[in-house]
Protein backbone atom coordinates (compact mmCIF):
# COMPACT_ATOMS: atom_id res chain seq x y z
CA UNK A 1 0.00 0.00 0.00
CA UNK A 2 1.44 3.40 -0.98
CA UNK A 3 1.90 6.29 1.45
CA UNK A 4 -0.94 8.23 -0.19
CA UNK A 5 -3.25 5.23 0.07
CA UNK A 6 -2.46 4.87 3.77
CA UNK A 7 -3.01 8.57 4.36
CA UNK A 8 -6.25 8.51 2.37
CA UNK A 9 -7.45 5.74 4.69
CA UNK A 10 -6.37 7.74 7.77
CA UNK A 11 -8.32 10.77 6.48
CA UNK A 12 -11.50 8.74 6.84
CA UNK A 13 -12.88 10.01 10.11
CA UNK A 14 -16.08 9.65 12.10
CA UNK A 15 -17.33 12.95 10.71
CA UNK A 16 -18.05 13.34 7.00
CA UNK A 17 -17.03 17.01 7.11
CA UNK A 18 -13.56 16.09 8.34
CA UNK A 19 -13.28 13.41 5.65
CA UNK A 20 -13.94 15.97 2.94
CA UNK A 21 -11.62 18.65 4.32
CA UNK A 22 -8.72 16.33 5.10
CA UNK A 23 -8.97 14.43 1.81
CA UNK A 24 -9.09 17.71 -0.09
CA UNK A 25 -5.85 18.84 1.59
CA UNK A 26 -4.25 15.46 0.94
CA UNK A 27 -5.10 15.53 -2.74
CA UNK A 28 -4.43 19.20 -3.50
CA UNK A 29 -1.76 20.51 -1.12
CA UNK A 30 0.06 17.52 0.40
CA UNK A 31 1.75 16.38 -2.85
CA UNK A 32 3.66 19.68 -3.13
CA UNK A 33 4.08 20.40 0.60
CA UNK A 34 7.55 20.39 2.10
CA UNK A 35 8.71 17.56 4.36
CA UNK A 36 7.91 19.47 7.58
CA UNK A 37 4.34 20.18 6.52
CA UNK A 38 3.85 16.60 5.38
CA UNK A 39 5.03 15.34 8.76
CA UNK A 40 2.78 17.86 10.53
CA UNK A 41 -0.23 16.69 8.52
CA UNK A 42 0.52 13.09 9.52
CA UNK A 43 0.71 14.19 13.18
CA UNK A 44 -2.59 16.00 12.77
CA UNK A 45 -4.18 12.76 11.58
CA UNK A 46 -3.12 11.14 14.86
CA UNK A 47 -5.39 13.50 16.82
CA UNK A 48 -8.93 12.55 17.81
CA UNK A 49 -11.74 13.97 15.67
CA UNK A 50 -12.91 16.53 18.26
CA UNK A 51 -9.39 18.00 18.48
CA UNK A 52 -9.04 18.22 14.70
CA UNK A 53 -12.44 19.87 14.47
CA UNK A 54 -11.50 22.38 17.20
CA UNK A 55 -8.29 23.24 15.34
CA UNK A 56 -10.07 23.68 12.03
CA UNK A 57 -12.83 25.82 13.49
CA UNK A 58 -10.44 28.01 15.48
CA UNK A 59 -11.77 26.83 18.84
CA UNK A 60 -8.50 25.14 19.71
CA UNK A 61 -4.79 25.48 19.16
CA UNK A 62 -1.92 23.07 18.95
CA UNK A 63 1.37 23.49 20.79
CA UNK A 64 2.98 22.10 17.61
CA UNK A 65 3.78 25.10 15.40
CA UNK A 66 4.00 22.98 12.27
CA UNK A 67 0.54 21.50 12.89
CA UNK A 68 -0.78 25.05 13.40
CA UNK A 69 0.77 26.04 10.06
CA UNK A 70 -0.91 23.12 8.26
CA UNK A 71 -4.23 23.90 9.95
CA UNK A 72 -3.90 27.54 8.86
CA UNK A 73 -3.29 26.38 5.30
CA UNK A 74 -6.37 24.15 5.42
CA UNK A 75 -8.50 26.91 6.92
CA UNK A 76 -7.35 29.47 4.38
CA UNK A 77 -7.58 27.20 1.36
CA UNK A 78 -10.81 25.44 2.16
CA UNK A 79 -12.65 27.72 4.60
CA UNK A 80 -11.75 31.35 3.83
CA UNK A 81 -14.56 32.65 6.01
CA UNK A 82 -13.10 31.03 9.16
CA UNK A 83 -9.54 32.31 8.82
Amino acid sequence: MSELSRLRWRCRRGMRELDVILLNYLETVYPTADADDRAAFRRCLELPDPEILALLTGRGTSPDEAVERVVATIRTAFHPATS
